[in-house]
């Protein structure tokens, strides 16, 4: 999980804090967290769409920095969550995504030690039904499974992020854990991550 700025930077609230004066300065928030947020939305929509959606999800939350509650001291969540709403505006890509993955033939395995090809023909094997299962979960309880596993967010981040409370969070994982799961013949999605090879 990405740990929040050290005591030797700034933290995420201050520099939202002093962007209000000097606008510049939001700019360390863009250079802190724009590979995360490329990273996650990737994932999700493909490289074309989400350097758009970062850009836009920066735009977002510069001309919503006055709001910002400076009692949050790490801004991943509100970051993550402006996302994860543009994404919602996508969800024809990120349908269409998934079907793609469905639908794409299984790459036979590459050189390397035995068990890295093991682990790849396993997630190329997986990919597939993994697309499927993604794409048939309510976009709540996607939402907070990717945060979850692409987006690194712990419990309480995600209910920041989506501005809902943590026994939520729990129960909408749990439940796309176990369509997840069930679709993956009783394999744990968040042990082995097919898709990350995809990004």
């Amino acid at each position: 999980m990405t740990v929040p700025p050290t005591t030797a930077q700034e933290c995420d609230a201050d520099l939202i804090e002093s962007s209000l004066l000097d606008p510049e300065a939001f700019a360390a928030l863009f250079d802190r967290y724009s590979a995360m947020l490329f990273r996650y939305v990737s994932r999700r929509l493909g490289p074309e769409a989400a350097e758009d959606v970062v850009g836009e999800t920066f735009l977002a939350a510069f001309s919503k920095r006055s709001r910002y509650d400076l009692a949050q001291r790490d801004a991943r969540p509100w970051l993550f969550g402006i996302a994860t709403k543009l994404v919602a505006r996508h969800h024809r890509t990120e349908a269409a995504r998934y079907r793609a993955l469905r639908r794409s033939p299984v790459d036979g395995p590459v050189e390397g030690p035995a068990d890295r090809v093991a682990a790849g023909v396993s997630a190329s094997a997986a990919r597939p039904a993994l697309a499927a299962a993604l794409a048939g979960l309510p976009r709540r309880d996607l939402d907070v499974l990717l945060l979850v596993a692409w987006g690194d967010l712990a419990y309480e981040e995600v209910a920041r992020a989506l501005g809902i409370p943590v026994g939520t969070v729990r129960s909408r994982l749990n439940r796309a854990r176990r369509k997840v799961r069930a679709a993956l013949g009783g394999t744990n999605p968040l042990q082995a991550d097919p898709m990350a090879e995809e990004a």
